[in-house]
Order: C-alpha cells, then structure tokens, then sequence
C-alpha cells in the first residue's frame, strides 16, 4: 500500500530520501508508514496522519513545525491525534476523545508547536515559537470549549480555522484581511468568529480568505477577507450537494455529488478548473495546483507545476496546457497536495 510524492523538494518535504523536485511519482520512504488518512503540508514540512493516530513528520524541523519529531516517536502524544493541519511554518494537531497512551482524556484538546510571528501558534500573545506541541487555550480554558469537538481544520500560509459540531467557527493567526472575521487583526489565540448565518460544517483557508459552507443540502457559503482575484465577486449564490472543497492560495474549488468540480478565483497559471474536465470523485488543493481522481480511478493534475507536482509536460511558465495524467499503481485511496507538493496514496 504505497505512498507517492511528486513536486517540490528541497528540503526533504517529500519524504523520498534525497532533496531533488521531482516531476514524477516516487515512494515516500518513512519507516513504519502505514494506512495514511490525512496530508497536511506547510511551506517546507509535510504531517502525515495515519489511521492509529500517529503523525510522521518530514522536511524542515526548524523552530520546531515538525515538534522536533516528536509527532513520530512519542508515543504517549502521537496516540491522540484525530487531525492535522499546517501553516507556512507552524503545525496545529487536534487529538482524539478519550484517547492515549495511559493518559486520560474525556475532552479534544488542540496542539500548536513551531514558528508564527503573527499568531499562527495559537498559543497566546507574543509567543512567536514553540518546539513541542503545546495545548491551546480559550477563555482559561483548554481549546476545544468543553462539550464541543473539531469537526474540520484547514490552515493556510498564515492562519488556521476550526470548525465545531455545533456548527460554530474559531480562527488564530493572520487576519489583517478579515480573514479571522472582525476585528481585522491577528489573533494570538483562538478566536469565535461571529456573524455566520448558518451552521458550518466545512472550511477551507485560502492565502487571505476562508471559505465556509454549511449544509450541503442548502449549499449556504461565505467567504471572509481580501475580495483578491475576485474570489468574493465571482462566487455562485449557493452550491448545493457539495462533497468536498477546497481552497488554493487564490482560488475556491468545490467537488459536486455530479462529478462536476466549480472553481472560482486565480487563474494566471491556469489553476481553474480546465474545459472538458472529466467527472471526479476526490480532489486535493496546494497553494497554486489541483490534483484530483477522475470517476475511472485515474490521477490527474493541473494549474502551476514548476516544481514537477503537476507532471509533465508543462510550458515556459511552469504551467499545465489542460490537464497531466500522473501514472500510479494501484486503487487510489487518498490525496493529499500542499506548496508545489503533491501525494497519492494506493492499495
């Protein structure tokens, strides 16, 4: 059951043994990898998160956004992780209920752990850097509030958003573009986001947005922050019988029980969905490029491919014509794709 990586690599972020791009799949060789559900990447880190709860972290380990590999090796940390999520140099893990390695927990908990001069930690005023996963907190209290648990997490180059099960909504970092909701300012510490006229149930972090969706039977959506790339202007009224979305640095994709996948936002590189795409059935979103499954199993990438996480061919820019094929072996389980990186996961 292999894991595939392919695109920017120079510091290890790929986890395939050396530091070279690569513009075709190769094995991710981590020992003890197996049965990965999620793929979080950061500018040059990536988490894996397998089904047992453990996280393997690859690439840069400074100022601790890889918790110094602790995520890998302790056990008694890395048994009570449920999710995960990374900014350009910071990594946020949300643990399990009731989980753990002879440590007692009846509450999620939420961990934030590496570098963030604007918040992206999490973890209270001015603490810019912290090289082991440290609780978050919220109102003196540990983050989540009590009686509440983390139903989606998605983080961008520089803030993260939470989604709870009753439907409300919290974000740390970044937040001069109103990304965070009001005020317009970072956030240190997590913070409710207030006046969302609908229950959440998924979110999604673009470079200075966050896109929010509710039910996908009323297909209610927001999007919070900087109108860039028109983002906001351009977004459908409603996108009902929604399977998954996404977000790239300056574009919003949504994935339709149809088939059909919308998208909005930044196209300079050709990061928007290409005509004549054929039905798809899983995507995964980086910060400039889609990777995605079609109906029939098969791989395919778009958008900005400079650094190979698109496949070849591309043109003078580093851009994708339409779409490449990305040839791997096996039933295709799980996507993941970050900053130029992009995985796939097979059985």
């Amino acid at each position: 059951m292999p894991l595939y990586a392919l695109g920017s690599n120079g510091m290890g972020q790929l986890g395939v043994g050396h530091e070279e791009d690569l513009n075709a799949p190769q094995l991710v060789r981590i020992d003890g990898l197996k049965n990965p559900i999620q793929i979080a990447a950061g500018g040059n880190h990536t988490l894996i998160l397998q089904e047992n709860g453990v996280v393997h972290t690859v690439g840069d380990v400074s100022h601790g956004r890889c918790a110094d590999n602790q995520c890998a090796g302790k056990s008694d940390f890395a048994k009570l992780i449920s999710m995960v999520a990374a900014t350009w140099t910071a990594s946020t893990y949300v643990s399990a209920e009731g989980s753990g390695a002879g440590v007692p927990q009846v509450q999620e908990a939420v961990y934030g752990c590496g570098q963030g001069m604007k918040g992206e930690l999490g973890l209270g005023i001015a603490l810019t850097s912290w090289t082991s996963p440290k609780l978050l907190e919220y109102e003196l209290q540990n983050f989540p509030p009590r009686g509440t648990k983390v139903v989606d997490i998605s983080s961008s180059m520089g803030h993260t958003v939470v989604v709870l099960d009753n439907g409300t909504v919290y974000g740390w970092g970044q937040g001069r573009k109103g990304q965070l909701g009001q005020p317009e300012d970072a956030a240190w510490s997590p913070r409710k986001i207030e006046g969302i006229p609908f229950p959440v149930k998924r979110v999604a972090c673009g470079k200075e947005f966050t896109y929010l969706v509710g039910d996908s039977a009323q297909g209610h959506h927001m999007i919070l922050g900087a109108d860039k790339w028109s983002v906001k202007t351009n977004a459908p009224e409603k996108v009902p019988d929604y399977v998954d979305i996404g977000a790239a640095w300056g574009s919003i994709y949504v994935l339709l029980h149809t088939g059909r996948l919308l998208s909005w936002g930044r196209n300079d590189h050709k990061q928007l969905a290409p005509d004549g795409l054929p039905s798809l059935d899983m995507i995964a979103v980086g910060s400039e490029h889609v990777l995605a499954k079609t109906s029939r199993g098969k791989v395919i990438a778009w958008g900005w491919g400079e650094h190979g996480n698109c496949g070849v061919p591309i043109n003078a820019n580093g851009d994708v014509a339409s779409w490449n094929h990305i040839p791997v072996q096996g039933k295709v389980k799980l996507l993941g794709a970050g900053c130029a990186t992009s995985f796939i996961y097979t059985e």
